[in-house]
């Protein structure tokens, strides 16, 4: 997810690393926290890998800063990445929301809406954190109070993720409707 990020936030903008390094942690630091220890070697291999470059920004009254950009091959990574996300990237929820942060990015609706069915399958399947010998937990059968939390929020959450899912999706189908009817 830290590739992702790092894509993703220069596909916005150019940037300097501290300010990647901000950018990324407010993005995914609560889930997994961001240290220079990870970021900076992140950075090297995608600059290595030819996805992104770095160009010396005069600074006022200081050294010059390294001002990091994306490149076309580190656009076409991204896409990649966006649109043929790895299972876990589908069924974590940190990292889908690191995915869905930048899923914008993709300029065909078809592909985006692709994306977040599979959200919406998975969700959709039966699961349960607490299953006894393959039989999912009930929450009203659950006599530890905080697992029964646990799946009162997870449920809640699940709900409405899976409300805005359906709805996001039906917007998209829409306005494709719309530009084809145009067209």
């Amino acid at each position: 997810m830290l590739t992702l990020s790092i894509l993703g936030f220069l596909a916005e903008r150019p940037m300097h690393a501290y300010e990647l390094r901000r950018r990324v942690s407010d993005l995914i630091g609560h889930n997994r926290p961001v240290s220079d220890g990870a970021l900076y070697p992140a950075i090297k291999r995608l600059h290595q890998a030819g996805h992104v470059e770095r160009q010396a920004e005069p600074g006022d009254s200081a050294p010059p800063r390294q001002v990091l950009r994306i490149t076309p091959a580190g656009r076409t990574e991204l896409l990649r990445r966006l649109s043929e996300p790895k299972e876990t990237e589908i069924t974590d929820g940190g990292a889908f929301f690191t995915l869905l942060a930048f899923l914008s990015q993709l300029p065909e609706s078809e592909r985006q809406a692709a994306v977040l069915r599979r959200r919406l399958d998975f969700l959709t399947a039966p699961a349960s954190f607490f299953s006894r010998s393959g039989t999912r937990v009930r929450i009203k059968d659950e006599p530890d109070p905080y697992r029964r939390g646990m799946l009162v929020m997870a449920r809640a959450a699940q709900q409405a993720e899976r409300a805005w899912l359906e709805e996001t999706l039906r917007e998209l189908l829409e306005a494709d409707a719309a530009v084809e009817r145009r067209s």
